[in-house]
């Protein structure tokens, strides 16, 4: 039979991708599992494997092609009599579930159902279970929207699996094509003709481009944009950075201001939770996050990434120094997954390493609070002795910025807010002392 793979929901808000690779070519045969699309949503890149093993038969799509949820983009030849749309791929980014003229019941293990659907897992996950030796199907997933994950696999592997446990249906319908919101929040405006004046050059505005301006173009238009800045006297944290840096990177990681200001802003977050919430409109209420996941801004050639530390509150500073550098070493070789880089609760952003100074950030709509911090530089500052008297002395001075939502939260306590991050940040004991 002939079955069409078409785009799947690849998670909320996801309504197309840019396709980066196609790794199959028409005529080759091919196995479930193996890989034969690399696609890139606004929020990282995605390996697709094959839902079917069967024959390409045509391919639909070439690399920079704009693809919409729903579209066609591989026709397969398989075994079978009657042609019919093929199952959603086993990618972990997958959060929707087949449309309700087909719904899924969680299957009894061994049950021929539960070895014909795809399960969903990443494509690392699924070579783990093939090294394994373990059943995808037979595995139960704890990830979200029911992703089964490697750690799921290491425990079933090691004998703590059991089969996937019955569940009421909770089909969904899979959005139809090109009836998706507008890809873009900017305004269609008419532009002269620029070739007139000199020479130019278009370049392909799409991809993760295109996705940053939508989200802070909606971002700006709807939330009151609020910041207060601050100077924080960093002098002695640099000092216990120089003596701990070596320690750090033995162990795999870099010991920046950013992973302080990580234990600083998580410190805070639960003295002033709400600025750890976000807003909802539509049932009037806010939005307090007991969890304290935080965004960290990557600058790469392909555009701005937030991928997300979770649980920072319940990390040592060696933990956080090791994993922010994985998650920003891969995110500059575009290898992070969407799951890390969903389920932020506050974001934070330093342009000190590129030597930015000040500068107001727009807010990672929905959360209601960013973090800006500047480069460290000597600069001098009156500092007064334990007799009170003043002296001008060279300091090493950092320039923070919070740009918070007016509508959840005031300026006072966007002030009280900012200095449990200063006082932790002035001072390693404090910073030590106060992390809860």
């Amino acid at each position: 039979m002939t079955t069409s793979f078409r785009l799947p929901d690849l998670g909320e808000g996801v309504h197309e991708a840019e396709i980066l690779a196609v790794a199959v070519s028409a005529g080759q045969e091919v196995k479930e599992g193996d890989l034969i699309l690399e696609v890139e949503t606004d929020k990282a890149a995605v390996e697709i494997p094959s839902p079917v093993t069967g024959k390409v038969t045509e391919i639909h799509v070439q690399p920079g092609d704009i693809a919409k949820v729903g579209d066609v983009l591989i026709t397969f030849t398989t075994t079978g009599k009657t042609d019919q749309p093929t199952p959603e791929p086993d990618t972990a980014e997958k959060t929707s579930v087949p449309p309700k003229e087909e719904p899924v019941q969680p299957a009894a293990a061994g049950s021929e159902t539960a070895h014909k659907r795809p399960v969903p897992a990443s494509p690392s996950t699924r070579r783990l279970a093939r090294e394994l030796g373990v059943d995808l199907h037979m595995v139960t997933p704890t990830g979200s929207s029911g992703v089964v994950t490697a750690e799921d696999v290491r425990q079933f592997a090691a004998g703590g699996g059991t089969s996937i446990p019955e569940q009421p249906d909770q089909t969904a319908e899979i959005p139809p094509p090109h009836q998706e919101k507008p890809s873009s929040y900017l305004p269609a405006e008419t532009l002269p003709d620029f070739s007139m004046f000199g020479v130019i050059e278009r370049q392909p505005f799409r991809s993760i481009r295109r996705a940053t301006a939508n989200r802070m173009t909606a971002s700006w238009s709807q939330i009151p944009h609020v910041n207060c800045q601050d100077m924080v006297d960093i002098s002695k944290l640099e000092e216990f950075r120089q003596r701990h840096k070596d320690e750090i990177r033995s162990a795999g990681g870099r010991l920046t201001m950013t992973v302080f200001a990580l234990k600083a802003v998580a410190t805070a977050l639960k003295a002033f939770p709400h600025f750890n919430a976000s807003l909802d409109l539509a049932n009037q209420e806010i939005i307090i996050k007991k969890y304290f996941n935080i965004g960290i801004a990557v600058d790469t050639e392909h555009g701005l990434m937030v991928p997300v530390i979770r649980d920072v509150d319940r990390k040592s500073i060696k933990e956080l120094s090791v994993q922010l550098h994985d998650l920003i070493s891969r995110a500059r070789d575009r290898k992070l997954s969407r799951e890390e880089m969903i389920g932020g609760s506050f974001t934070i952003t330093n342009a000190g390493a590129i030597g930015g100074s000040h500068f107001s950030a727009i807010i990672n709509h929905p959360e209601i609070a960013i973090l800006g911090l500047g480069q460290g530089r000597m600069q001098p500052a009156v500092v007064t002795d334990a007799e009170g008297n003043h002296q001008i002395v060279p300091r090493l001075l950092m320039p923070i910025v919070l740009c918070f939502d007016h509508r959840v939260a005031d300026g006072a306590d966007a002030i009280r807010f900012m200095q449990v991050i200063i006082n932790a940040l002035q001072d390693p004991d404090e910073l030590l002392i106060t992390m809860i």
